[in-house]
């Protein structure tokens, strides 16, 4: 089981359940939250169990982005669907799922360029999000 933490450790979680393949968002509010850009995988809400309480902070109406309110550490983002999307580098050991593609690249930091290989998209892509979501969970 997936498990992970923000960086003092008064934030943990546990996936009861596979992590679906990591998606970079490239969008201005996923740079501001992260310093860079955002890159998240995802499960089903009802497979993530979080200890701890994290702070919660809607970005836009209908989307929280959910960090420890003690070291800051950005975890989780959530529109109230059945996915949440978590930080991988929030994992404690192990790899996430392969990153699938990048979105919202036209919004991206003039300092640094997308250059691994993978799709990329000037908005948000279905298909490359469907790409994200290519793996049945539970």
């Amino acid at each position: 089981m997936p498990e992970g933490s923000c960086l003092c450790g008064e934030i943990r979680f546990r996936v009861s359940g596979p992590l679906l393949p990591v998606v970079g968002c490239h969008c201005v509010q996923c740079r501001k939250t992260s310093g860079h850009y955002w890159a998240a995988t995802a499960t089903r809400r009802e497979l993530l169990e979080i200890s701890g309480t994290p702070k919660w902070y809607e970005s836009t109406p209908g989307i929280k982005r959910g960090f420890c309110g003690r070291c800051g550490s950005s975890l989780f983002w959530d529109d109230g669907g059945d996915l949440v999307s978590i930080a991988p580098g929030g994992l404690d050991e192990g790899e996430p799922p392969a990153m699938v593609g990048h979105i919202f690249c036209a919004s991206k930091g003039s300092y640094y360029e997308v250059a691994d290989g993978l799709p990329q998209a000037a908005a948000s892509d279905e298909e490359i999000l469907k790409r994200g979501r290519t793996w049945r969970l539970p």
